[in-house]
């Protein structure tokens, strides 16, 4: 507990001293070895970063207006979209202002591995009018059935995962019903210094190759019009995932590990077959596979050898 504690505070000094947290943990872990960052690097660095595109967008909205602009008319040819998710969501900066002008009027939902991030994004999000379905998750093992999101889409949030584009692609797709929608870091589209960044980052690479080679039907790949970062630009990558004539209305949470549908309680999430309880800390679910709490008696009349249960 001790040494996690010095680390905490270690990782705190080290941001509010303009630090890059992900790069001191990767060299900590792993000296010299090949960039890669972990989910927990992953956690700790923006969790420690919530607030900041907050800030970043209320001084200078410009830039996310006109990401968001192109985003919306994107998705506004995919069809009729009855849940929209953004994977990664950050504090909902993109997904609040993407829906403020957006037709139709769809179901929102967003998840974050950062809970701190998660929780600032329902404040951004109730400012701005919406009530999204915000959720903490892993990118990785998502609590949501599969097929069950009419579109799937990303900004800059596999990007810190290299080495795991195809397991990331492959979970996202299996969640998508209809359209995955990926702006990431568009390597295969850059130029030499820019590549070399990304490596040196830990980025993800190569996203259309790994895309078609698992066989998923890869509409559209080209660089992304508005990109903040000339070294990091971004790509589009459209993924046609299915065909449907209708569309899904509401987001339905699963558990991440059994895979079994998750009621709502009056502070957790629970599976009646598995009996694990995902607690809800400051109105966000904590739906990660480490949150699980072993709760056979949770609710009353729901446990081992209760009637009804099999």
């Amino acid at each position: 507990m001790s040494s996690k504690l010095a680390l905490t505070r270690h990782i705190a000094e080290l941001y509010a001293g303009g630090g890059n947290i992900m790069s001191s943990l990767r060299q900590a872990a792993a000296g010299d070895a090949p960039a890669r960052n972990t989910v927990e690097d992953i956690m700790i660095s923006y969790d420690f970063q919530a607030g900041s595109y907050i800030r970043r967008y209320e001084e200078d909205p410009a830039h996310l207006d006109r990401y968001t602009a192109e985003l919306r008319a994107l998705l506004g040819r995919l069809g009729p979209i009855g849940t929209l998710l953004e994977a990664g969501c950050g504090e909902a900066t993109t997904l609040a202002v993407l829906a403020r002008d957006m037709p139709g009027r769809p179901a929102l939902g967003g998840f974050d591995i950062a809970w701190s991030r998660v929780k600032l994004g329902l404040e951004f999000a109730a400012r701005h009018d919406l009530a999204p379905t915000l959720f903490c998750a892993d990118l990785f093992r998502i609590p949501l059935p599969s097929s069950s999101v009419d579109v799937v889409y990303t900004s800059h949030s596999i990007e810190p995962n290299g080495g795991r584009e195809e397991e990331a692609i492959r979970e996202l797709a299996r969640v998508a019903r209809r359209w995955l929608v990926l702006l990431e870091p568009a390597h295969d589209l850059a130029g030499e210094e820019a590549r070399r960044r990304m490596a040196s980052h830990g980025y993800v690479q190569n996203l259309a190759a790994t895309i078609r080679g698992m066989g998923l039907d890869l509409v559209e790949h080209r660089l992304f019009p508005v990109s903040a970062n000339p070294l990091n630009p971004t790509g589009l990558y459209l993924v046609r995932v299915g065909e449907a004539s209708d569309t899904v209305g509401e987001f339905r949470f699963q558990c991440p590990i059994s895979a079994t549908p998750l009621i709502p309680g009056p502070d957790a999430f629970f599976s009646t077959e598995s009996f694990l309880a995902y607690p809800v800390l400051g109105g966000v679910p904590c739906l990660q596979e480490g949150n699980a709490i072993l709760a056979t008696r949770y609710r009353p009349g729901i446990g081992p050898g209760t009637a009804g249960l099999s």
